[in-house]
């Protein structure tokens, strides 16, 4: 879906009337049972979750986490794309986001149980309501070995937590880079809070983090 069309907009606004506010449902992810050792003062993981805008919306908010960055990830590296090309679904690369977090404050398996309490749903295969293409698949990017341990070993673990009435469809895939999406992608969520979209599947996501992981949340977002 294009969401900049302005047809989807005026549907969008009439869900946001009609029907409740709800996006993916909100899950209590269990503690990691393994986790990423820091390697480095500040670190850094990609997620795609669907639509990037609710995905950097919540990280923004996670205490410990210093930037996160609206962009595409899972593709060719050699392949420069943008918004227009990526949503055409046949690219290889899907939204994502590049977040760079104090491992002192928050740890990447923390961030993992975040993602998957509150943002993306693991069962949902090419698609995030109300997204559908192979570039709104959820999917984890590993950037160092530890990160690939605690990933896959988190994808193990909830598919035996019995969390979810369908099968873990998530994948860790290898990282090729990471390209960043336009300006006016960027803090999408903070700077268009009544934007149709935001409202109807985003800031539940939010409201999801802010009531489960309160001691996590912080109100003013980060850059």
């Amino acid at each position: 879906m294009r969401r900049s069309d302005s047809l989807a907009l005026i549907a969008l606004a009439a869900l946001v009337v009609a029907t409740p506010l709800r996006a993916e449902r909100a899950v209590l992810a269990p503690v990691p049972t393994i986790d990423a050792a820091p390697t480095r003062k500040l670190e850094t993981a990609v997620f795609a979750g669907g639509c990037y805008w609710g995905v950097e919306g919540v990280f923004s908010h996670v205490k410990g986490v210093h930037l996160v960055v609206s962009g595409f990830a899972g593709g060719p590296r050699d392949r420069r794309v943008d918004y227009d090309m990526v949503s055409g679904g046949d690219t290889g690369y899907a939204e994502a986001v590049r977040v760079t977090y104090d491992p002192a404050q928050v740890s990447y398996g923390t961030l993992l149980r975040i993602f998957f309490s509150v943002v993306a749903d693991p069962t949902t295969l090419n698609y995030q309501q109300p997204d559908h293409g192979t570039q709104y698949r959820s999917a984890l990017f590993p950037l160092n070995d530890g990160q690939a341990k605690a990933a896959t070993a988190y994808l193990a673990q909830i598919g035996k937590a019995g969390l979810w009435r369908d099968p873990i469809v998530t994948r860790v895939e290898r990282f090729t880079g990471f390209q960043n999406a336009a300006r006016d992608h960027q803090d999408f969520m903070r700077k268009n809070p009544r934007h149709p979209y935001i409202m109807r599947w985003d800031a539940p996501k939010l409201a999801a983090f802010k009531a489960m992981f309160p001691t996590l949340y912080r109100e003013t977002p980060s850059a």
